[in-house]
């Protein structure tokens, strides 16, 4: 199995905020993180597609194609937005890296494995808030049993 990766980056603002907590609760978890003017971030995203390459062409999916999907399912939707109130498909989703991760995973899964058509898979999708801080959302693994 080969593991293909396209990388993008977006920059957007976002709140971590549970609304169904207290200010106090809310403050005492997310620290500055739930300003209530939010905060932003440079934002780097990996897409992961695995697969067999075609013999036909040698690709699993052709590149420019995967950049496209990204940019259009992704980037163009969270580029330059509020994360909390500007995109559709993270409406009731606190947007941590980790729910971020999953989410777009959620949004690529189906365009990616169209393109696929049978040769590969969208695989994981890795998102990097700060050079500390990233998460990976890898639905394909033994470990997500056991959590």
């Amino acid at each position: 199995m080969v593991f293909l990766r396209r990388k993008a980056h977006f920059n957007a603002a976002h709140r971590l905020h549970n609304p169904d907590k207290s200010d106090h609760w809310n403050k005492e978890v997310f620290g500055k993180c739930n300003n209530e003017h939010g905060h932003g971030h440079n934002f780097k995203i990996e897409v992961v597609v695995a697969g067999k390459p075609r013999e036909e062409t040698g690709f699993i999916i052709n590149l420019n194609v995967l950049g496209e999907i990204i940019e259009e399912v992704v980037i163009e939707k969270c580029d330059h937005k509020n994360l909390n109130l500007d995109v559709d498909f993270l409406t009731g989703i606190i947007p941590s890296t980790e729910n971020l991760a999953k989410a777009f995973y959620e949004q690529l899964e189906e365009p990616i494995n169209k393109q696929t058509a049978g040769s590969g898979f969208l695989y994981a999708v890795k998102l990097r808030e700060t050079e500390k801080n990233a998460a990976d959302y890898c639905p394909h693994t033994s470990l997500n049993d056991t959590v």
